[in-house]
Formats: C-alpha cells, structure tokens, sequence
C-alpha cells in the first residue's frame, strides 16, 4: 500500500498556482460598500504575482511583515495570496482599534510596509507619528490621504510589474499570517 501522504508542502503559493491553471474562469466576488466587484481567479492570481513582485522591489524579503489596514476587497485578497507565497507574513490590522492599540502593535510585529484603504487613514493618521520601522505605505482606493503624502498608489505599484514570480519554497509550517486579538 502505498502512502496518501502529500509529496508537496501546504503552501498558499501552491493554491494560489493551482487556482489559476485549473480554475482560472472561477470567480473571485468581493463586496465594495454598495456593490459587487468581480474578476476572474486567474485575473486576482495575477495581480498576487505583480503585488509579490513590487514588494519584493520594495525590498520585503521572506520573514519580513506586510500589514494591511484595510476593509474586506480584492486587493486584500490579492495580499492574502501574495504576501505568504513570498515568504513574508501577512499582519491584518484591526481597523477598530484604538490609536493606542494600534500604535503598539505595528511597532511589536515590526511591520515594514502596511497596505491601508484609503478611505481609513484618517484612522491611519491618528498614529502617524509613532508608525516605528514602517518603511513604506501603500494606499488602496480613493480618499484623502494628504496626512501621507509619500504613500504609493497600490495600481501604481503594481502596474508595469511582471505577472509571474517565482515563489520561494519553505516549510508548510513557516508563518503566514499572524493577528493580534484584542477585546
């Protein structure tokens, strides 16, 4: 008898790959406030491999944590698939939190770069001064975020970048994501 054992780690990236070659018409729904946004799975799998790529250029490296600050959307989906297939860890901030609590736990996991909506920095600008080892921001949408005059427009990034990365290969047990609980 042979053994029903897996001969590949449970990686994301492996999903991710797999999602867009056997299921690449299969759509991905998000719910944007009063409507629903759609793309195809291997359209979202694509923009995950631009996004690992620009990270990568932004210098984010395997072990490193990527925050997101953001509402439930497509590009959220987009950094829930690339930032653990890169190897890096995904760190999803509570956008309820208070200033305080939010201060403290982007300087405790050392976040490098945090995605955040646009439509939540002001929320965001609150701890502006106290963002520690943040090295870049990322907006996603349309907003005032004047308080961030130096954060990359996430289209921007992403755009001109390459549809394919090559995902590093690491132990299934390797974090992936990490959420700090409050309550």
């Amino acid at each position: 008898m042979e053994s029903t054992m897996q001969e590949r780690p449970l990686l994301i990236s492996l999903l991710t790959d797999y999602g867009m070659k056997v299921y690449p018409n299969s759509e991905v729904i998000t719910w944007e406030g009063d409507h629903a946004r759609r793309a195809s799975f291997e359209t979202v799998g694509k923009r995950a491999h631009q996004l690992a790529n620009a990270l990568k250029g932004l210098g984010i490296k395997p072990g490193d944590r990527v925050a997101t600050f953001s509402m439930n959307h497509q590009e959220h989906v987009e950094a829930y698939l690339a930032v653990p297939s890169m190897g890096a860890v995904l760190h999803t901030l509570n956008v309820r939190l208070f200033p305080e609590q939010l201060e403290y736990i982007i300087k405790d996991a050392d976040d490098q770069i945090i995605i955040f909506d646009a439509v939540l920095a002001p929320a965001l600008a609150r701890v502006k001064e106290h963002l520690g080892g943040v090295k870049h921001l990322v907006k996603v949408g349309q907003g005032d975020t004047s308080a961030f005059p130096d954060a990359i427009d996430y289209e921007d990034l992403i755009r001109g970048q390459s549809e394919e990365y090559e995902w590093p290969e690491f132990s299934e047990y390797e974090a992936a994501s990490m959420c700090y609980t409050s309550g």
